[in-house]
Parts: C-alpha cells; sequence; structure tokens
C-alpha cells in the first residue's frame, strides 16, 4: 500500500509549525502526487485560521505546486458547532476552498446550547480518558457528525471518536449515503479494532490522514498501517492510496450551483 495523497496538513497558518511550501517539499520527499493543506476553521479559539489569510494561502499553494510538481490543494478542517450540523465554514467563503473536511474539536466557540450538551461534557469525559459515557452524550455527538453530513458539502469527517463520543457506525452509514468520506486518522487511535470491523460493514469509503502538524509528518501513516494490517481492512475502499485519488463532493457541489 501506498499513500497517494495527503489532505490532512497543517501549517503556521493554524496549528502547525511549517509553511505550506516546508508541506509540500515532504510531501514530494513522501512520493506523494496530491497534498491537501487543512488548517483549522474559523472558530478554533486558539489556532483558527484568518479570512484575511486566504489570498495569501491560495497564492503559496499555486507557488508551492510551481515548485515541488505536488498538486497543493487549500482546504479547512472546519469545526463542527452544534447538533444541528452547523460548522464554521460557511458558503460565502466556499469559493476560498477546494476541499472541506469537518470534525470536533477542543477549545471551540460552539453555539451556546450545545456547550452544555455537548461541548462541556465532551472535554469532560476525554479530560479523565472515560471508558464509558452517559448514552445521551453518545446520541448528541452522533446526531451532530451525521447532520454534518446531511446538511454540508463535507468531504471528510476527521478522526471520529476524537473529542466527542459518537456512534461510528451510525456516522458512517450517513457518509455512505451522501458520498462523504470517513477518514482513517493516522496520527493518534481514536476507534478501537472492533468499531473499525463494524464501521466496514457499511458501505462508507475512507481517507488516510496524516494530521501532520509537523512538515516530518506528512505522509506518515505507520499507526493507520498497523491498523489496516490488524484487522484485514480492504484497502479497495480507500481512494487515497495506490494512485488514486478522491472523487471530492465538495468540488461536485461548488460546480453544480
Amino acid at each position: 500500500m501506498i499513500l497517494s495523497a495527503d489532505y490532512h496538513t497543517h501549517t503556521v497558518y493554524s496549528h502547525g509549525k511549517g509553511t505550506i511550501s516546508d508541506n509540500a517539499v515532504a510531501a514530494k520527499n513522501a512520493g506523494l502526487i496530491e497534498l491537501g493543506i487543512a488548517d483549522h476553521g474559523f472558530s478554533h479559539g486558539a489556532f483558527g485560521i484568518k479570512k484575511k489569510n486566504l489570498p495569501l494561502m491560495r497564492k503559496e499553494c499555486a507557488q508551492a505546486t510551481e515548485k515541488t510538481g505536488v498538486k497543493v490543494l487549500l482546504g479547512v478542517e472546519a469545526n463542527v458547532l452544534g447538533t444541528d450540523g452547523t460548522v464554521d465554514l460557511k458558503a460565502d467563503l466556499y469559493d476560498s476552498f477546494d476541499f472541506f473536511l469537518a470534525g470536533v474539536h477542543k477549545f471551540i466557540f460552539y453555539k451556546f446550547g450545545t456547550m452544555f450538551s455537548m461541548a462541556i461534557p465532551n472535554q469532560f469525559f476525554s479530560l479523565f480518558k472515560a471508558e464509558k459515557v452517559p448514552d445521551r452524550l453518545v446520541k448528541e455527538n452522533t446526531r451532530a457528525l451525521v447532520n454534518v453530513v446531511k446538511n454540508n458539502p463535507v468531504d471528510a469527517i476527521t478522526h471520529v471518536g476524537f473529542c466527542a463520543y459518537a456512534d461510528p457506525v451510525e456516522v458512517a452509514k450517513a457518509a455512505a449515503d451522501y458520498g462523504t468520506y470517513i477518514e482513517i486518522n493516522a496520527k493518534k487511535t481514536h476507534l478501537s479494532d472492533e468499531q473499525w470491523r463494524k464501521v466496514i460493514n457499511t458501505e462508507a469509503r475512507f481517507l488516510i490522514g496524516s494530521d501532520a502538524h509537523y512538515p516530518a509528518r506528512v505522509g506518515e501513516i505507520s499507526l493507520a498501517r498497523e491498523m489496516l494490517k490488524r484487522i484485514d481492512f480492504p484497502l479497495d475502499r480507500i481512494d487515497n492510496i495506490d494512485g488514486r485519488t478522491p472523487k471530492f463532493r465538495f468540488a461536485a457541489y461548488k460546480g453544480g450551483r
């Protein structure tokens, strides 16, 4: 298995330590044909990207493509803000981006009601690494992620299980219905092997993302590779390996407007 593209990388414009050019050089060295810059969305209290930087980021993506020969796409890892599926990428900024990821994160300016039903409980149970959380919270998180898929032309849901105790099977079913990918995150393990086996029994398709915050980690997927081998994951369901690149829902949506 050879990674073709890495769409989940961060730069100095949010929580990363390298520039867009640094990530592109690392992608070239890793043998990738495409690279995605997916810095954290606008509502991240500590590391959200700034709207004023989008033109410069776009310019740097073009320069990095010319410099390295790797196709560098500008995306965003938007933040989930509510159980109704609200995220912090609005339609008026769609044309600023090539692709659209979304996930649950800490330190986000959530919608007011969701702060108490979802955000604070998630952070509390995450802090203490709880193995069991209330069913109500699982339902709230699941509803939020399913509604993100239903209500936004999102390309992939990142690190399902991180900061949000959701039912990954229900999220994967919704993703399959709407043409959204489920990310196999190579930075941290968020789902158990048993959960992954249940997820692959849905019709969802997958992307592997390094979630690189340093250029040296661009294209680094050893943690994911171990899981894939351990559970005999069907590699034909992963659309950014072995020369394949994904068909992004977001691009199709914008093209059809």
